[in-house]
């Protein structure tokens, strides 16, 4: 079994093209990016959500207010649209 080391980078890109000659991935290519895959994955959710983003989500999940309902004080009255 040939055994390639990955580069400074950690591509697999000379496997890819003697992959793309055969016409398909080996398992031992595939294991090779899916665990560069996992690492990279990995790295992003540690990461955290950006405070920006969770901001935002907040906002999303509060319903926006019924335009068919007006609020007077202690009183709610429903619109129809025929006013």
């Amino acid at each position: 079994m040939k055994v390639q080391k990955l580069n400074p980078r950690g591509s697999v890109g000379q496997d890819m093209k003697e992959a793309k000659k055969q016409g398909g991935l080996n398992a031992e290519i595939q294991s090779r990016i899916g665990h560069q895959l996992r690492a990279m994955y990995d790295d992003v959710v540690r990461q955290g959500v950006p405070d920006r983003f969770v901001e935002l989500i907040r906002r999303l999940d509060v319903p926006p207010p019924d335009p068919h309902v007006q609020s007077t004080g202690d009183q709610t009255i429903k619109n129809d649209g025929r006013e």
